[in-house]
């Protein structure tokens, strides 16, 4: 039979779906658009479901206060069309979004695009949070007031818990002004050579948002702000590399595209990793995969955030195994698993634990001490949840 599907609409009837199925459904998998179905490793049999598709809508936005208020359920592609109406915009673009990704899912799948150079990722943009515990507890931390934080800090315990600690029901998130311009230089450049120019540009002041390097299309760099601020970094990025040009148009878009491509790539048995390294680690990081890939007849795209030491890679053809050993061998607990298609089930998606591992289980004995959320996801880092009497452990 498959599991039982409760698709609240306000964190009310959520807090009443988790507390009414503590004793009937105890394990509980929250879903949401299902874009991130194959982060992290696989969830174990649930007794139900928490859909929070229908948990949508903007609670409250002022554009002077600069922040809106959100149900977890609601698309981050929908918040942006009606902030962009006022002129604004969550600082955020994970290739997800594209795709229907929601604010609760991007906040607990740890999700972050380019834009991650300057603004960085959801934890430095949710500025309240109001979750749900697995004994029904609603709990919340910050408020509509950018420098209000007390207690618990729950959306940075909740980013990237890949749903092991509760369920999010609603989010404040600080809005920026849309740029007033925006510009993207393309330098050609391998990826050491991208890494030391992104180092230099970072060191210059030329303030960029974004960083970005793909085999395919060189150094991204990409500048926003005033049009004759933007001018004269344009200029001086210019001046770095007597090949470098200004894309626009057709160009701008497709060279993005790509970016977001390797992250969140269409078709079938597909592989994506992200690793984070130092910035200065991530060449040798990447073609240690590379010649992983080559060995296994796989077909590797790259991409990374130079600036902040991310990276992915989307695996094709051949087998993925061999390539997600030597990432977890070259960057070990960093390597998350964004999509798993192509590897076999039994394979351990998980490397080395960290050194915080101890840390991550006492939180999760403190939120979620029955063990209702999420079990599979972080295994085995997370020690699994104890055996309850007629429920198979």
């Amino acid at each position: 039979m498959p599991p039982t599907t409760h698709s609240p609409r306000d964190v009310d009837e959520l807090r009443d779906v988790v507390a009414d199925t503590m004793t009937s459904h105890p394990r509980l998998l929250v879903t949401a658009a299902g874009t991130a179905a194959t982060t992290g490793g696989r969830p174990d049999p649930a007794d139900a479901v928490v859909d929070t598709t229908a948990l949508s809508g903007i609670l409250g936005y002022t554009p002077a206060d600069m922040t809106v208020a959100v149900r977890a359920g609601t698309p981050l592609a929908d918040i942006q069309a009606e902030l962009g109406e006022h002129g604004q915009h969550i600082a955020f673009d994970a290739a997800r979004i594209r795709r229907g990704a929601t604010v609760g899912g991007l906040l607990a799948s740890g999700d972050g695009g380019p834009l991650r150079q300057l603004y960085g990722t959801l934890r430095d943009l949710v500025i309240g949070v109001t979750v749900v515990l697995g004994d029904g507890t609603v709990a919340k931390s910050g408020g509509h007031v950018i420098k209000n934080v007390a207690g618990y800090d729950l959306a940075k315990l909740f980013h990237s818990s890949l749903g092991t600690l509760g369920v999010v029901g609603e989010v404040v998130l600080r809005v920026h002004p849309l740029p007033r311009r925006a510009a993207t230089v393309a330098l050609p450049a391998d990826a050491a050579a991208a890494t030391r120019l992104g180092v230099d540009l970072i060191a210059s002041g030329t303030e960029p948002v974004a960083l970005e390097w793909t085999p395919g299309t060189g150094l991204l760099v990409r500048l926003e702000g005033t049009p004759d601020g933007v001018g004269e970094r344009v200029d001086a990025v210019l001046g770095r590399n007597a090949a470098a040009r200004v894309l626009s148009g057709d160009d701008e878009e497709a060279a993005w595209s790509a970016v977001a491509t390797v992250a969140d790539p269409s078709g079938r048995d597909v592989t994506v990793l992200r690793a984070g390294t130092l910035p200065s680690d991530g060449p040798a990081f990447l073609a240690a995969l590379g010649s992983a890939a080559d060995a296994a007849g796989v077909t590797l795209a790259a991409g990374s955030s130079v600036g902040q030491g991310v990276h992915t890679v989307a695996l094709t053809g051949g087998r993925h195994e061999p390539v997600l050993a030597a990432a977890h061998a070259a960057a070990g607990s960093s390597v998350s698993v964004l999509r798993h298609d192509g590897l076999d089930p039994a394979t351990p998606l998980w490397g080395p634990p960290p050194p915080a591992v101890a840390v991550m289980r006492a939180v999760k004995a403190r939120f979620d001490p029955a063990g209702r959320f999420g079990s599979g996801r972080l295994s085995p880092w997370l020690a699994p949840a104890p055996a309850r009497e007629g429920v198979p452990a």
